[in-house]
């Protein structure tokens, strides 16, 4: 049973209701243009086949646009309803206040689209949604930059917009404490949107490629979070090692890399060396009989096909890349078994920029691109993300499986497999967690990086996503 709203609340949403009850179901041409912008933007996001409840649906213009496998709104104006009704009948619609909204039911996607400013109590209205929200479900706010709270009065002035009810204009960072106060984790923030309304060629240009330069300035701000959830049960884990050249560093491998959670399988993926390098793993693989180990060899080339061709091959409910140099020490991964186990994130990301690294760990020129890539990727992304180049990332098998499965949309462009699974995880907007850890220096054999070529390879790499993230 729903507790009584307080009456400061309660007439506040009285109110909203019967500025709605009373405003046309029928958009402007400037609002139905910023609609289907902002339709633009959320399919980017919202998985097609996703479940979606839009909060503050209003005549449904947002949500007909919004391609998703099912559709269900929520408004407190019945006439608003009424209207979407007939604009998208194949939905389902609820009259109901967000902050009084009881469903029972659970979806995969949550829209509050300029929904927050106009809401009586948001902290309430956010605690509210929990109860529809599942470990996976995704919250997206939109809400309007209010820098141009003057510029939008001028509009309303003059006649090109609409009148609206009282708003609160939260900033950014009054929505994510709020978020966090009612059990949310912010997961990325985003702005678009320099021209409100769709011009032929001048929108075009200012959204796509202006908006995510400046994006202090743009209209709209986008934020997605997920559901804050107690620590899960001991899970088990695939620890993926591609090995190349690596000889000296199988049986270490083995004897360093603990038993994690519910159980650990080690499997190795041998990579054309040119040395012993799968005669060890075949001798360690017989010789640790109570270590549940797997090997193989790769028939194509590249890290990013040995990775792809171990997950493959895992039973584990986490998966985990170690490399075969070792100099990210194996005895670290129980630090990103308990990020990924406890739910604290979905993507852990490994990180050696924090703590000082061994003398001969990495050279000058690499370190300094690094931190550069570090930079250019945390904008990317729309999170932070110190270190991309990291060999350990972590995540678990459903979350893999659902990149895997969307990997069309970035095609095969990664022969290194970090930028696949921190795009792919990106795209999905899973909660990434940058996981310090101590660099060591190489004990054995050389490194396969070629810095040059490599890093010419990187830079198209970024140049690649960013025409898929951000200039979309």
């Amino acid at each position: 049973m729903t507790s009584p709203l307080p009456e400061p609340t309660a007439r506040h949403l009285e109110k909203v209701r019967d500025f709605y009850e009373a405003a046309p179901t029928e958009l402007r041409w400037g609002a139905r243009g910023y609609r289907k912008l902002l339709a633009h933007y959320y399919n980017l996001i919202v998985p097609a086949e996703s479940s979606v409840l839009e909060v503050g649906c209003g005549s449904g213009e947002l949500l007909a646009q919004i391609k998703a496998a099912r559709k269900t709104g929520i408004d407190l104006s019945a006439r608003q309803i009424a209207a979407a009704q007939l604009r998208v009948p194949d939905a389902r619609f609820h009259v109901a206040a967000g902050e009084l909204a009881e469903l029972n039911e659970q979806f995969d996607v949550i829209i509050l689209s300029d929904t927050l400013n106009r809401a009586a109590d948001v902290q309430l209205l956010l605690e509210r949604l929990q109860s529809s929200a599942h470990p996976g479900t995704r919250l997206i706010i939109n809400f309007q930059n209010s820098l141009w709270r003057p510029l939008l009065s001028l509009a309303r002035l003059l006649g090109l917009k609409s009148n609206e009810p009282e708003n609160s204009w939260l900033a950014p960072s009054d929505v994510i404490n709020l978020l966090q106060l009612a059990g949310w984790n912010p997961v990325c923030r985003q702005a678009r949107l320099l021209l409100p309304i769709p011009i032929p060629l001048l929108s075009p240009l200012l959204n796509r490629w202006l908006a995510p330069l400046v994006q202090w300035s743009c209209l709209t701000v986008f934020i997605v979070a997920r559901p804050v959830r107690p620590a899960a049960q001991p899970r088990t884990v695939s620890v993926i090692i591609p090995a190349r050249n690596e000889a000296g560093n199988i049986e270490a491998a083995v004897r360093r890399t603990a038993e994690l959670g519910a159980g650990t399988e080690l499997i190795f993926v041998e990579g054309h060396s040119r040395d012993d390098t799968w005669a060890q793993i075949q001798r360690v693989a017989q010789e640790y009989p109570d270590r549940k180990i797997k090997i193989m060899q790769q028939t194509g080339k590249g890290k990013g096909d040995a990775v792809r061709l171990g997950f493959a091959a895992a039973t584990g409910d986490i998966l985990m890349i170690l490399d075969a140099d070792l100099t990210m020490p194996p005895e670290e991964l129980p630090k990103f078994y308990e990020v990924i186990a406890n739910g604290r994130a979905e993507f852990a990301n490994g990180v050696r920029l924090v703590y000082p690294m061994d003398e001969e760990a990495m050279q000058f020129l690499n370190l300094c691109a690094n931190k550069a890539f570090g930079i250019i990727f945390t904008w990317l992304l729309g999170q932070p993300v110190k270190d991309t180049l990291c060999g350990t990332k972590v995540l678990s098998r459903h979350h893999y499986e659902r990149i895997a499965a969307n990997r069309a949309y970035f095609g095969d462009f990664d022969p290194f497999g970090d930028f696949d699974l921190l795009f792919g995880a990106a795209k999905l907007n899973l909660k990434i967690a940058d996981v310090p850890i101590r660099y060591k220096q190489r004990t054995y054999g050389t490194t396969n990086i070629h810095r040059w070529s490599h890093g010419w390879l990187l830079l198209r790499m970024v140049v690649f996503a960013a025409r898929k993230l951000k200039f979309v």
